[in-house]
């Protein structure tokens, strides 16, 4: 039951930094997860390299939130203004 959460959660936060950080994304519903759980690992690895969060210890939601915002901004300054999305 913990990896529903896990991907449900994740999909709230990826749809809520997709909202923040709005553009031409085509992400569909499996990477708009991806990108909330990746960002939440991003926001853990970061929060206990800073001393925020012990040992074990996951991301917030506004972390996770935070976290996903970047990898989204990571991602867009990579593919460029005129990549198209491959569809």
């Amino acid at each position: 039951m913990h990896y529903v959460w896990m991907v449900v959660v994740g999909f709230v936060v990826g749809l809520v930094a997709r909202a923040i950080l709005p553009g031409t994304q085509s992400l569909g519903l499996i990477l708009t997860a991806v990108l909330g759980i990746a960002g939440s690992f991003a926001a853990g690895y970061l929060g206990q390299a800073l001393g925020w969060y012990r040992a074990g210890e996951g991301a917030g939601f506004v972390g996770s939130v935070i976290g996903a915002i970047v990898l989204l901004f990571i991602v867009s300054k990579l593919k460029g203004p005129g990549a198209s999305s491959g569809t």
